[in-house]
């Protein structure tokens, strides 16, 4: 479980950085953000919580 954490919170910092930028590059804003909503996912059925499906 920590190891998930670990991993949404890189992937938030790295949409965070792309979102930044004068040209954030569009697929990869989706791609980091669809990343974050499976690692969110899988947190949430590690931890026993309702999984909203997207």
């Amino acid at each position: 479980m920590y190891r998930l954490t670990q991993i949404h919170q890189r992937i938030d910092e790295r949409l965070r950085l792309e979102a930044r930028k004068a040209r954030p590059d569009g697929m990869e804003v989706l791609r980091l953000a669809a990343l974050k909503a499976r690692a969110k996912n899988a947190l949430a059925v590690l931890t026993g919580r309702t999984v909203v499906p997207a």
